[in-house]
């Protein structure tokens, strides 16, 4: 049996899908501040030309992407990539709490008794009397078709309730 040795070559378009892949994760960690960068595993030459992207114009940083698209060849990719997913974690977090504070506000908003209920049982600290306020006046604004303030106001609320400690 012949083996064929084109059969462990990438192909071409493979080749440039991974390049193209390396200088989109050398565009993110040029994006990253340098507190941040300071967690992930890089050699001194590429960690020194991520950092030098920080100040560049916009029209040199393509050709500096690319070479720092060469640089990461050299470098452990998955333990880079792995140390990006754990900085980009927290913010996950902190959406999902966004989330939570935007449903419990609409909910709040949609006038319905039993969502109020729910939501003085989820955060018995809250102050009743404010919280139906904030609603009436919003609402009453809604009506009004005037800037969502109380709205606004209701949110910010919400984000305090959640933020502090159960």
């Amino acid at each position: 049996m012949i083996h064929d040795s084109r059969q462990d070559e990438k192909s071409r378009s493979q080749i440039k899908r991974d390049l193209q892949a390396l200088k989109e994760l050398g565009i993110q960690l040029a994006g990253l501040p340098k507190g941040e960068l300071s967690a992930v595993p890089l050699s001194d030459k590429t960690r020194a030309a991520v950092l030098a992207a920080h100040g560049m114009a916009r029209n040199a940083l393509a050709r500096h992407y690319r070479y720092l698209s060469s640089l990461l060849t050299a470098e452990d990719v998955p333990a880079i990539r792995a140390a990006l997913a754990g900085k980009l974690q927290p913010h996950a977090g902190d959406v999902a709490k966004l989330h939570d504070t935007e449903r419990w506000r609409d909910a709040l908003l949609s006038g319905d008794e039993t969502q109020l209920d729910a939501f003085i049982e989820r955060y018995p600290a809250c102050d009743r009397a404010r919280v139906r306020l904030l609603v009436r006046n919003a609402r009453k604004e809604l009506t009004l078709d005037k800037p969502p303030r109380s709205a606004r106001e209701l949110f910010r609320y919400v984000r305090g309730l959640s933020d502090r400690p159960d």
